[in-house]
């Protein structure tokens, strides 16, 4: 069997053809206090952002992206809640990113948002703007979840809004979180599954981060929270990332970035951050399909004292993947199967994601 598995990157550095102008837009609106969040409590130490700043942003990073040769540049404005701030701000921020879109300057219009902040009067308003694409900060389809979480919405909402979204012709985008206090392996492959069924383009699956500044920090310091380990939160979100995968759906985020935790002191708890952690599960995919492989073609125990020579193939965008993070697939296999001599290789003509063992005859040899 040969899983293949999605190794499209939503960032100007890897593909160069689609870049995503980012423009963060502090939580004022948003009425909730989520207990993994703490935008909330540092917003007032943060400048407002004005229509200037958007303009500027916009400037400084077109100075650049328009001399690159890319299909798509897209505005996507992130904070968590756009469409819970007034009105009038929404349409000031939405004014200028159409402006640019209009001279063919951007192509697209994104946002980030909350389930419970969607309705009619609000898509007729994003319609207006000419907006693309509106993601929902779903985290979970568990309703105990949503609740432990202080969420202040149930699973049904996200059914509801999701489907105004695409009744709307928007691009609908899901958001998911991994480890939140009452978040299990079940519920976690239930909230896939259930994302599926609702068939948004993209997703985006983050593993809990503890961060300072917020009442997850205040349950993990007094024993109340345990967050996942890093080896079961890349087991977790691998199983999540295999049933999006399979079904379609772009997966355009696996994990943080530093710069997406909004901490001014960058303190970090729990061993779920890792700066390539979307490597670290695309890695483990990898490693599944090359373990079936091995198993298939009755190689998983040794057969004589003789080595097995033993190529494995990936095309050049897999090769990191298929050798592991830090090499860690390579360990795996010299610790596991031993009497295998494995030569990682590379085969253009393989697709992305796809993963080839093949036993060299004694004429390769």
């Amino acid at each position: 069997m040969v899983r293949r598995i999605s190794s499209y990157r939503y960032r100007i550095d890897n593909m160069k053809k689609h870049a995503i102008i980012p423009i963060f837009i502090p939580h004022k609106g948003c009425p909730h206090n989520c207990i993994f969040c703490n935008q909330k409590k540092i917003t007032a130490r943060i400048k407002a952002v004005s229509g200037q700043d958007v303009e500027n942003t916009i400037e400084t990073w077109l100075s650049t992206l328009e001399h690159m040769d890319l299909e798509t540049i897209e505005v996507a404005f992130y904070g968590g809640s756009f469409t819970a701030i007034p009105m009038e701000d929404q349409c000031g921020y939405l004014e200028i990113a159409k402006r640019y879109k209009d001279a063919g300057r951007i192509d697209k219009i994104h946002m980030s948002t909350r389930p419970d902040y969607i309705n009619k009067e609000i898509l007729d308003n994003l319609h207006r703007y000419d907006v693309d694409t509106i993601e929902l900060g779903v985290q979970s389809f568990d309703d105990e979840v949503l609740r432990l979480s202080e969420r202040g919405h149930d699973s049904a909402c996200v059914y509801k809004s999701s489907q105004l979204i695409k009744d709307y012709g928007f691009e609908l985008g899901i958001q998911l979180m991994i480890g939140l206090p009452g978040d299990s392996l079940e519920t976690c492959i239930y909230s896939a599954e259930e994302t599926v069924k609702i068939a948004p383009s993209i997703a985006r699956l983050y593993p809990t981060i503890v961060i300072e500044d917020t009442e997850l920090y205040e349950q993990y310091r007094h024993g109340e929270y345990q967050p996942l380990s890093q080896d079961e939160a890349v087991s977790r979100t691998k199983e999540m990332y295999k049933i999006l995968d399979d079904a379609g759906i772009n997966i355009i985020r696996v994990g943080l970035k530093s710069s997406d935790i909004i901490n001014e002191n960058g303190d970090i708890d729990g061993g779920t951050f890792h700066p390539a952690f979307r490597q670290l599960v695309e890695g483990e995919i990898a490693r599944d399909s090359i373990v079936d492989q091995i198993k298939e073609l009755k190689l998983a125990s040794r057969g004589s004292d003789k080595p097995v020579k033993v190529d494995i193939y990936s095309n050049p965008k897999g090769f990191s993947n298929m050798i592991g993070n830090s090499g860690r697939n390579k360990q795996y296999f010299l610790e596991n199967y031993p009497w295998l001599d494995i030569l990682y290789r590379v085969n253009d003509a393989l697709d992305d994601g796809e993963y080839i063992v093949k036993i060299k005859n004694e004429r390769e040899q």
